[in-house]
């Protein structure tokens, strides 16, 4: 940390504020809504139907993404997990697999809010500075959000959508298997074992930079 230059320093510092006080509020906020509607009002009793980031913020998570975005510019935290009834859901596995999927979804459109100035941007050749790095920051961020989050991996939102369209029998079986050994799964998936790489930052070399090249229109 004392190595890392001021920009550096400023860049994970944005970062951090844009996971804790927009892209991880909103994420849980969807869920929220997306369980209100469609019958649970287990989240709006726990005062999470809100977009205020402190309604959402886990301390552990938080102390957690600080330090590892801070110290070594690599985040892995999480915000407070939303409460949901899946027996108040209307749409039984359905409704469950649409509320989980909400959070990614709501940082897709994130992602998608900040490239279109992005992609005037690039089209252009405007000069915005700083503001340019920033919205670069948040575009990945959102993405690499969404992509981690829709992993099949419990307790991953992912998960949720991959039991909704397996055969009944074939959820019950896998799925207190994978509750099992999901955090192990993610520990696999997270720690770099290939030549330095881990296999998640393959799918994102894979996934998320051609995603976002076909979003900013590069």
């Amino acid at each position: 940390m004392l190595n890392v230059s001021f920009e550096e320093m400023l860049s994970r510092v944005i970062v951090l504020a844009v996971l804790l006080l927009v892209a991880f509020p909103i994420h849980e906020f969807a869920h929220a809504l997306a369980a209100y509607r469609l019958g649970d009002s287990t989240a709006r009793l726990f005062g999470r139907l809100t977009l205020n980031p402190l309604a959402h913020f886990d301390p552990a998570g938080g102390l957690m993404l600080s330090i590892s975005v801070l110290l070594v510019g690599f985040g892995f935290g999480w915000a407070k997990p939303t409460p949901v009834n899946p027996r108040n859901l209307e749409g039984g596995r359905w409704g469950e697999a649409i509320v989980a999927a909400a959070g990614p979804f709501s940082n897709l459109l994130l992602a998608i809010a900040a490239s279109i100035p992005l992609r005037y941007v690039y089209a252009t050749g405007l000069d915005i500075g700083f503001l340019g790095g920033v919205l670069q920051l948040f575009v990945i961020i959102n993405l690499a959000l969404m992509l981690f989050n829709l992993l099949p991996i419990p307790p991953l939102d992912g998960s949720a959508v991959l039991f909704a369209f397996l055969p009944t029998q074939t959820a019950w079986q896998l799925r207190p298997l994978l509750a099992q050994y999901g955090v192990f799964i993610l520990i696999f998936l997270i720690f770099p074992i290939f030549g330095g790489q881990s296999l998640l930052s393959t799918v994102y070399d894979i996934v998320l930079l051609p995603l976002y090249r076909l979003l900013v229109g590069l």
